[in-house]
């Protein structure tokens, strides 16, 4: 089955990530980039939203755990796991997420991490 690609560039949060007792205390820039496979063959035919995978449901979803005061992740890559499993309980096949910390190395502009999960991931 063909999937087709939805991709989402650039969303810049703020959140809590890190171990260090500084990344505890203040929230940093998180920026994440999503590439979110579905089937988009109904929607392209009917023209309806309700056919279409909805993203700004998806997007909303990341931003409320990424900037929720109680959400804290030591590492990145437990961000981006938890981020994949919004986009497939959002209704994607398949996610391929990326989070970066900017300036999180020196002389790096990011450091990041990027995963791949789909539906049986997590069933």
């Amino acid at each position: 089955m063909p999937q087709d690609k939805i991709i989402i560039s650039d969303l810049l949060l703020r959140g809590y990530i890190g171990f260090q007792p500084w990344e505890l205390e203040k929230k940093q820039d998180i920026l994440i980039n999503l590439t979110l496979y579905a089937d988009a063959r109904r929607a392209g035919e009917s023209d309806d939203v309700t056919d279409a995978l909805n993203y700004k449901t998806i997007t909303k979803a990341i931003i409320a755990h990424v900037e929720d005061d109680a959400t804290r992740h030591n590492l990145v890559e437990s961000l981006a796991a938890a981020i994949a499993r919004l986009c497939i309980e959002g209704g994607a096949e398949r996610a391929v997420v990326r989070v970066e910390k900017p300036g999180a190395l020196r002389f790096a502009r990011s450091v990041g991490v990027e995963i791949e999960r789909t539906r049986e991931d997590f069933a």
